[in-house]
């Protein structure tokens, strides 16, 4: 091979397969610790406070109030619980929002983090915290932010409802889809990244059919840890960059915001690197952007920014704020281009490219 390239492996255990979560005991224990502080949304608290209780003496308590987009007063607060309970790891239980708040406490104490995914975004693989404050989302990238030790398990997932687990599975394939034209890609974020794209074009359309299917869910979880690795592992260009503006500025959700734009940014790249995204066509029907919309459309995904509430206003201070201090990006950024895509994004219409 003629090119060269950099690869730098994860160091976190990934503990894989249905009931796998019941040995959560097991892993504080052998990361050295005895006082795990349980995080969850207030959406799943009732599920983090039986998670506390399974863990009996080496739980301090739970803190569930996780919110998408990890705003920094969130984690002031939760902070606090951490002191007063001399907490000296941390159980996070859910998705992408309390995932977020455990790396934002690790990013400030280093303390261990297990995660026990209960959704498909992927964030639990990678050293990459991005946390809001006075409406701007901003990223860090730190070897203290990423998780010890994840597990996925399957048997978790069937009551995720179905039109969260479309948004969640397409917020993963994002990741992966950057990962193939990313600055500093490598041949294994490659063919992690291809195969965690078949991994959810097989699972989405099968959870739709028989969503407490344990085999389809448990494909899709492979698919999430496979898409978030290579987020962890190269960087992320103009689709995250929209999507941190959308979410950080204007609060609208997380999975939803990804899984609208993702069309509309691999379209907007599509044109640069065709050769690098020809995989992408080859799993969801040419062009690129046109077969994910499609793709989209298929499993009842969002289509709309509209449908978020966004204004044609809030387009043009979006278009202003993704333009600032852009992110690296193989097709180069300019407002009017971005304005244009955010508008194709906010009609939900199909990408020609």
């Amino acid at each position: 091979m003629s090119r060269a390239f950099v690869y730098n492996g994860s160091p976190a255990h990934i503990v894989f397969g249905a009931g796998k979560s019941a040995s959560v005991s097991e892993w504080v224990e052998r990361l050295g610790c005895g006082r795990a502080l349980v995080l969850s949304t207030p959406q799943q608290a009732s599920d983090a406070q039986a998670l506390s209780a399974e863990l009996g003496k080496l739980s301090v308590g739970v803190f569930a109030g996780a919110v998408m987009h990890t705003p920094v007063e969130v984690t002031d607060r939760a902070m606090e619980t951490v002191r007063q309970t001399k907490a000296d790891c941390i159980v996070s239980l859910g998705g992408g929002s309390t995932t977020g708040l455990g790396k934002a406490i690790a990013y400030r104490t280093d303390l261990p983090q297990i995660v026990i995914a209960t959704t498909y975004a992927g964030s639990e693989v990678t050293p990459i915290l991005g946390q809001t404050e006075n409406g701007r989302k901003t990223t860090v990238r730190d070897a203290r932010i990423l998780p010890e030790v994840v597990i996925y398990d399957a048997t978790l997932t069937t009551g995720l409802p179905v039109g969260m687990s479309v948004t969640s599975g397409l917020n993963a394939m994002a990741h992966a889809l950057e990962a193939l034209y990313a600055q500093d890609r490598n041949p294994i974020s490659t063919l992690m990244a291809i195969e965690g794209l078949r991994a959810f074009k097989t699972s989405l359309p099968a959870i739709i059919e028989t969503p407490e299917n344990i085999t389809v869910r448990g494909e899709a979880l492979y698919g999430a840890w496979l898409c978030g690795t290579v987020l962890g592992t190269v960087g992320m260009a103009l689709h995250h960059k929209i999507c941190h503006t959308l979410g950080g500025t204007f609060d609208t959700p997380h999975a939803e915001t990804h899984a609208i734009m993702l069309p509309h940014t691999a379209a907007y790249n599509a044109v640069a690197v065709p050769g690098l995204l020809a995989p992408v066509a080859e799993i969801f029907g040419g062009p690129v952007g046109g077969g994910l919309h499609d793709f989209a459309t298929a499993i009842g995904a969002p289509l709309s920014l509209r449908d978020l509430g966004l204004t044609q206003v809030d387009l043009d201070r979006a278009a202003d704020l993704a333009t600032e201090n852009p992110y690296w990006n193989p097709r180069p950024i300019d407002r009017k281009s971005i304005r244009g895509l955010l508008q194709n994004a906010w009609e939900g219409r199909r990408p020609a490219h």
